[in-house]
């Protein structure tokens, strides 16, 4: 715990100007962002007695080591700084709202040749039309539904796409009328493109348009005595109303509004929020965060207004924003929301009328979410740190496991050998600093090497950070060796996006292990890989893995972090020293957590081998050729048909493929010449042997859970896995 006095600015240091402040703790990372209209007022209220202080307040400032600040212009410059800061650095201690959930949005792709409609979850895409968002997927599907038959767009993926245009037979959709087929050209692009855009006019709330013109043609089809066509526009205007239903409308100006509610206590807060366009609520989301400061409710409302609009443009900002309490200052914050819209932005509290009343719904909401949530966290917070507490006991350690790291080696039968790393702090999961690694200082299957192999590289890793911020000083060699610490596949772990608003770039370099670094500085206070010691090592395994990561520790100097293991077939917990193994009770929280963590490891290290595996299995000959890269390799393939006509193909022929020069083609071609080719494909039930088959890859089959294995393995392989 650090004296704040200790790293309190000189008298006349800080300006009295507009600016935002960064409180760094002692591993340079950044643990609170905030702004101020005058940084000298601001700061000085951090540095008063401790016994003065909100309680959160005390302790963000006694785990600080170090504050900073960066002046600005105006106030509303360090708004736009101290939204990018916070969300680059995520600081423990500033107020962060966490979606319960991803909400899913009804998306129109306006930037395909052939717009397509459907659910979409996660960060919004540039040329794609947003509606929502909705509580639930199945909600857009309903809505969808009912839709297709007036507005009959396309719906299917790319790959249902293109195997209908290639067979010229349209899906079932298409044959029902709701799809007007355009994969098989029933419609041209700009016929289906005008098509979509009256659904999105129709879902912007423009339905007056549509209804009308509807029944106009009903009336004329029934005068024609179409009384066919008459009965399908009259189901149609009839689906189109069902769909209007299922959004009331709110307020009766066709008003587009977003109102924000907030209901909190001493220790949380919930945000809940109306999107209305058209005078009907078209969505509904809401958040809960930690109060990990003294916050205002103006404050907390600024805070929602930054995570709501901080990367949308244009008008997906309405013009109308109505909020429980106004931001102090108010004006920064109008100016910055009539920025990103690029017109006027009212942001005010409703006093009278239907958007009062409408207020007062969203507030019951959030004031029901809040209920909810502390019904949901009070039993889990308690949980996690009695369980932390029982993890330090048990392993005597001098105080509980805020972070916990758990390594785990897995492999088949001794191939694609890998360790994976993951961490949880105060008993959560920490995905963004997850890790994997893949073993090369040896061949072969030996789980104690490898656990000591990983060891000495992370921490290795972890010494030479300090080494560059100047908290260790040793002439050590450099590590070689290289780990893949980009996950990638269905776990889309990755280490946080590089640059900051203020940063210097500087030429990308290589860290010891070889790997590019960002071309920031290493000051710069961003979540470096391997940067943070745990005070808890777990290691998936008993006394022998145990000893290997201990003895990785001891030949790096470092004898301040704990080492434990958990051993499957008993849960038994052991220690280095201990020649017997800690049993901690079957119905203990500390036991639960560690089996929690365990798993994780062993799951994160199962489906990173996997992943190799099918790579592996799934590789070609191409995939020998120095410098061919995956876009030519498929327009290669695409341009012969099989990699058995290119390997007959002469270079001439080679060169005619875009992207192909002289030197490429011949080097592929001798690459193809020397590689042998693969048996040709048999049919088992007519014996007819098959010459035109495509030859990428050598042949796989699958196993009981999906994953490729090589053609003739034993049924049982996948029980050898590890």
């Amino acid at each position: 715990m650090a004296d704040p006095s200790s790293y309190r600015p000189k008298p006349g240091q800080i300006p009295d100007t507009p600016g935002v402040y960064r409180f760094r703790d002692e591993h340079r990372r950044v643990i609170y962002v905030g702004k101020a209209k005058s940084l000298r007022q601001r700061l000085a209220n951090y540095f008063q007695d401790l016994a003065s202080l909100h309680p959160r307040t005390r302790t963000m400032v006694t785990t600080a080591a170090s504050v900073e600040w960066t002046v600005v212009s105006t106030e509303v410059e360090a708004l736009q700084l101290e939204y990018s800061w916070i969300k680059e650095y995520d600081p423990r201690f500033n107020v962060k709202y966490r979606d319960d959930k991803s909400y899913p949005y009804l998306a129109v792709t306006m930037n395909e040749e052939f717009p397509r409609v459907q659910v979409m979850r996660g960060h919004k895409k540039k040329g794609v039309r947003y509606f929502g968002p909705y509580g639930h997927a199945w909600a857009i599907r309903d809505t969808v539904d009912l839709l297709l038959r007036v507005f009959p767009v396309r719906t299917c993926s790319a790959g249902v796409f293109k195997n209908a245009a290639r067979t010229g037979r349209p899906c079932l959709l298409g044959y029902i009328g709701k799809c007007s087929a355009p994969c098989v050209g029933r419609i041209t692009p700009e016929d289906h493109r005008e098509l979509a855009e009256e659904f999105c006019d129709f879902m912007a709330g423009r339905t007056g348009t549509y209804l009308r013109r509807l029944e106009n043609q009903m009336t004329e089809a029934a005068e024609e005595m179409e009384y066919e066509r008459a009965a399908r526009l009259r189901d149609d205007i009839g689906a189109l109303k069902k769909a209007m239903e299922k959004n009331a409308v709110v307020l009766a100006d066709a008003t587009d509004a977003d109102l924000i509610a907030v209901a909190e206590d001493e220790l949380e807060a919930a945000v809940q929020i109306f999107h209305v366009r058209g005078g009907r609520v078209r969505g509904q989301r809401g958040w809960v965060t930690d109060k990990v400061e003294e916050i205002t409710t103006g404050a907390l409302v600024e805070h929602a207004l930054q995570q709501l609009y901080g990367e949308e443009t244009g008008d997906a900002v309405p013009k109308e924003v109505l909020v429980p309490a106004l931001p102090d200052p108010l004006e920064p914050v109008q100016e910055w929301l009539t920025g990103r819209r690029g017109s006027n932005v009212s942001l005010r509290i409703p006093q009278r009328g239907d958007k009062k009343a409408l207020m007062e719904t969203v507030e019951r909401n959030a004031q029901q979410a809040l209920a909810l949530h502390k019904t949901k966290r009070a039993s889990d917070l308690t949980t996690r740190s009695r369980a932390l507490e029982e993890i330090a006991d048990a392993l005597d350690l001098d105080s509980a496991p805020l972070r916990i790291e758990c390594y785990d080696i897995s492999h088949l039968q001794g191939d694609d050998v890998v360790a994976s790393m993951v961490v949880f702090e105060d008993g959560l999961q920490r995905k963004n600093e997850y890790r994997r690694f893949q073993i090369k200082g040896f061949a072969g299957q030996d789980d104690v090497r490898s656990m000591h192999e990983v060891i000495t590289r992370r921490f290795r890793r972890y010494l030479a950070e300090k080494e560059k911020t100047g908290e260790w000083a040793e002439d050590g060699t450099e590590n070689t060796l290289e780990e893949a610490v980009t996950p990638t596949g269905p776990d889309a772990i990755t280490a946080p996006d590089a640059g900051t608003a203020t940063a210097t770039a500087t030429t990308p370099g290589t860290d010891p292990d070889g790997i590019p670094v960002n071309g920031f500085k290493d000051e710069d206070g961003r979540p470096r890989k391997f940067a943070y010691p745990p005070q808890l090592v777990v290691v998936d395994g008993g006394r022998p893995q145990v000893a290997a990561a201990k003895r990785a520790l001891d030949e790096l100097g470092i004898d301040d972090i704990a080492v434990c293991g958990l051993a499957k077939r008993l849960e038994e917990v052991w220690l280095p020293e201990d020649e017997d193994p800690v049993v901690l009770p079957r119905s203990s929280e500390g036991l639960y957590l560690l089996q929690r963590v365990r798993d994780e490891a062993h799951r994160f290290a199962i489906t990173y081998q996997r992943t190799k595996r099918a790579k592996r299995f799934r590789a070609g000959p191409l995939d020998d050729v120095p410098g061919l890269g995956e876009t030519r390799k498929q327009a290669l393939i695409k341009h012969f048909g099989s990699v058995k006509k290119l390997r007959s193909a002469t270079i001439e022929q080679i060169q005619e493929v875009p992207g192909i020069g002289r030197k490429t083609a011949e080097t592929i071609a001798a690459a193809l010449a020397q590689a042998a080719p693969a048996a040709p494909a048999v049919n088992t039930a007519t014996g007819e042997i098959m010459d035109d088959r495509e030859d990428e890859a050598p042949e796989t089959t699958a196993d009981a859970s999906g994953e490729p294995v090589p053609a003739g393995a034993p049924d049982d392989r996948r029980g050898q896995e590890r």
